[in-house]
């Protein structure tokens, strides 16, 4: 063959093939216009190609399989669902995001406390959030779940229990074909989910996000992703902190706060269940059992995309950090964002980017982009207010667990934190004040008071960084046959941050408005700006943990004390990713009731603790030897022969307030 047309036929066959190829990308893609083309550098993307305006809405009402409110029929819970209409007309299928909430009619969604909407004929208009907005034109379905007992659905709110996750894994189920759809509430028209390829991706922010860890504990096929913001992990420790009551009224309350009007009237079964699963005393139940998500981390089988803010204290990282670690043994794709927030959504102090970052994750495990999301830094974690960083695996790999130790100081109350135990015998006595605060212990740390006993290093040689969980193990003496301990690490030293005390936790809320995606004359896509509430402070609490001295042989069980006996116990504190720059000192406070966050006891206990079984695991980036470098100087500091071995160091674990009342 010439050799012209051998280099004309194989043109025409390179022709071919590109020509294959981009229209392959073409069907392959959500739309004709999406996906990016085999030239282009950037990363696939879902566009906005469908029309909003012209998008299918609808309602669907779920049997769940379950008769909560014990009227003879199964529940339906309502689905409220808005998706793009050519997609079906194409003959395609679309994957959904899911929020399954119990505050649609209630107590609203997000910073302005939007609620669903609907015309004279109960059609859906208003859809809470930026989802719906952002996310429809672009291929996506939008699923706003009512879960049973709340708004449209029928059931009984439990709280976290079966009835509420089941009311959104039964969605799930029915994108996928394995439950039952109805056009309405009562009749016996069916619905399809036709339009579906089953792949689910649940988002939310407390509740809400509390639910997507239910659910996902499940392992329900169908599910791909979760995105938990602000979310609990196991009902228990929302309530209650190995036996310390909390302040919030039990699950009861939250019950009657969220149910509908309708529910009110036919769930006082259910409320008395959930006052008799939940004693004040602070005992775990059976119905904590139900309602631990943590226990069933190993059926996961979605992808974690968890947010979270340092400062939370309506549900805080304990939730998270035990969550995490467990997710992690199971070996499931994750990532992680921490900020400086109290309890906040990132769309309100970190709004492009997340906006942005969830837009990929959604692509790549709802759409099966290969856009790298799965290969970026693992955690982002706000060091100053806007002031981000990265890691490639959180914790860090070269974290590890170093104990640190108290020992007295020259005067009462005001003790050193090192490595090396204080001498036999040496003890710190404080008296239990619930009119005290973590606030009023740190800003005494420097003096003696009565309250709380107080340890710190010496200003720090160099930055020291803890990240992940820790716990402080605790002997004391009680005088009284009840008390409880509270446990706060500090950072002594000069800060500007974010002011999770005020009432905005973090953010101040602007008239501004930035529109993410196109609106209707029903539901608007813009929404208020919002910009860091900074405040500068000379020490910060980093992480916080409280228990029942009571529960010092069962963290599940409380024990009267012997008044003059020794009682050894472990606090868990809440996971933290915080540097204690050069400069600073790093403290350890033993206190009481720690006023606003938990209960005090029946009695006034004063307590004697017993330094030299008084201890902390600290989670130090760099471990052992990082505390010691940063402590360089300190003779008190000093690592004792055999550093490592004694200082207790190992690995670390493979990497009335309502949850989302109020700031929803």
């Amino acid at each position: 063959m010439p050799t012209c047309a051998r280099g004309l036929r194989s043109r025409h066959r390179s022709l071919v093939v590109a020509a294959v190829a981009a229209l392959m990308a073409v069907l392959l893609s959500p739309s004709g216009a999406q996906g990016a083309s085999p030239r282009e550098a950037r990363p696939p993307e879902s566009r906005p190609v469908y029309s909003y305006g012209d998008a299918v809405r609808e309602s669907v009402w779920v049997d769940t399989g379950l008769d909560g409110d014990g009227d003879g029929r199964t529940d339906r819970v309502a689905a409220d669902i808005i998706r793009p209409r050519e997609p079906a007309r194409q003959g395609r299928k679309i994957p959904v995001i899911m929020d399954a909430s119990p505050y649609y009619s209630c107590c609203g969604r997000g910073n302005e406390s939007q609620l669903k909407t609907y015309d004279a004929d109960g059609g859906p208009v208003g859809f809470p959030l930026h989802y719906d907005n952002y996310f429809v034109p672009r291929g996506y379905a939008f699923v706003a779940v009512d879960l049973a007992g709340t708004n449209r659905s029928d059931g009984c709110v439990d709280v976290g229990g079966r009835s509420d996750v089941q009311s959104a894994k039964a969605v799930i189920d029915w994108l996928n074909g394995r439950a039952r759809g109805y056009t309405t509430r009562t009749g016996t028209a069916r619905a399809a989910a036709g339009w579906s390829n089953g792949r689910t991706g649940m988002i939310g922010k407390s509740y809400d996000g509390t639910i997507a860890n239910g659910v996902a504990a499940t392992g329900v096929d169908g599910l791909r992703t979760i995105v938990p913001i602000s979310a609990i992990s196991s009902w228990y420790d929302y309530y209650f902190a190995q036996g310390a009551p909390l302040y919030d009224s039990g699950p009861e309350w939250l019950s009657g706060y969220v149910e509908s009007p309708e529910a009110r009237g036919r769930c006082a079964a259910v409320q008395q269940r959930l006052v008799d699963g939940a004693p004040r005393s602070g005992d775990w139940t059976r119905q904590w059992t139900a309602r631990d998500y943590v226990k069933d981390a190993r059926k996961v089988r979605a992808s974690v995309f968890a947010v979270h803010g340092m400062q939370d204290l309506n549900v805080r990282t304990k939730h998270l950090g035990q969550w995490w670690d467990a997710l992690a043994d199971r070996g499931v794709e994750r990532k992680l964002w921490l900020s400086q927030t109290g309890h906040v959504d990132p769309f309100d102090y970190r709004r492009a980017a997340w906006v942005d970052t969830l837009h990929r994750w959604f692509d790549h495990y709802l759409l099966g982009y290969d856009n790298g999301i799965d290969r970026e830094p693992m955690a982002d974690v706000e060091r100053h207010p806007d002031q981000w960083s990265t890691d490639r695996v959180w914790p860090p790999r070269t974290t590890h667990t170093t104990t640190v130790r108290p020992a007295a100081g020259s005067t009462p109350g005001v003790g050193t934190l090192a490595l090396r135990p204080a001498r036999p015998g040496t003890t710190e006595t404080f008296t239990d004040d619930p009119a005290q605060s973590e606030t009023e212990w740190a800003a005494d740390l420097d003096r003696s008071t009565g309250a709380k006993a107080g340890f710190r290093t010496a200003p720090l040689t160099a930055d020291l960084r803890l990240s992940g969980s820790s716990t402080v193990t605790v002997t004391a003496t009680p005088t009284t046959s009840t008390a409880h301990l509270s446990a706060v690490l500090v950072d002594i030293g000069p800060d500007t941050i974010r002011d999770y005390g005020a009432s905005g936790e973090g953010i101040t809320t602007l008239t501004d408005r930035s529109c993410w995606g196109p609106s209707t004359a029903g539901d608007s896509s813009c929404f208020k700006e919002t910009r860091a509430d900074t405040t500068t402070v000379d020490r910060t609490v980093v992480s916080r943990g409280w228990a029942d001295l009571g529960t010092y042989a069962s963290a599940g069980k409380g024990r009267p004390l012997t008044p003059g006996r020794a009682y050894t116990i472990t606090l868990d504190l809440a996971a933290t990713d915080h540097v204690v720059p050069a400069g600073h000192r790093l403290a350890l406070i033993v206190a009481g009731t720690d006023r606003d966050l938990i209960d005090p006891p029946d009695s006034t206990p004063t307590l004697t603790l017993d330094l030299a079984r008084t201890s902390a695991k600290l989670p130090f980036v760099g471990g052992t030897g990082a505390f010691v470098r940063a402590t360089a100087g300190s003779a008190s500091s000093a690592a004792p022969p055999r550093a490592a071995e004694e200082a207790g160091v190992t690995a670390p674990r493979p990497a009335r307030r309502v949850p989302g009342g109020g700031r929803a």
